[in-house]
């Protein structure tokens, strides 16, 4: 766990691998759930008998679950213990290049791509590299942005 204590450190980290999340298992309760949270019930992600013969051989996440798991899974990999607030300030760039299918377990590369200033404070731009369980491909490629408030 890589936790950054002032500014300046966080400054001069740029370019850093901060470190790589444990493993999550996808299952499909979870699936279910953001279904119905979000209100996205497209056959691939919840019927699973349908989704047997479909594309994919299986029902698959979300790919916005995936990306909805990012905090959670960033929080294993580093944390911010600067002074003020931490804010969620969007994403950029993301794609989701292979499925995540029901069942496989995913993780996150992280790595610190820019510290930017900026008059309210810092905006911190973080790269995440989501991998599935023995494919090559990744699951997710995005950089999320926070926002450091004095």
């Amino acid at each position: 766990m890589r936790a950054f204590t002032t500014l300046d450190e966080l400054a001069a980290s740029v370019g850093d691998e901060l470190g790589t999340s444990d493993w999550l298992e996808i299952s499909q309760d979870r699936v279910d759930a953001f279904a119905e949270a979000t209100g996205d019930h497209q056959w691939i992600h919840v019927d699973v008998e349908r989704a047997k013969t479909g594309p994919f051989g299986g029902t698959i996440a979300h790919g916005y679950l995936t990306l909805s798991l990012v905090p959670f899974l960033g929080s294993q990999v580093f944390t911010f213990e600067t002074p003020g607030a931490k804010l969620n300030y969007g994403a950029n760039k993301v794609r989701f290049p292979h499925p995540v299918p029901v069942g496989a377990k995913i993780r996150s590369h992280v790595t610190l791509a820019e510290v930017t200033d900026l008059a309210s404070g810092k905006q911190v731009v973080l790269r995440h590299t989501v991998e599935i369980d023995g494919v090559a491909k990744p699951a997710l490629v995005a950089e999320t942005v926070v926002l450091l408030l004095p």
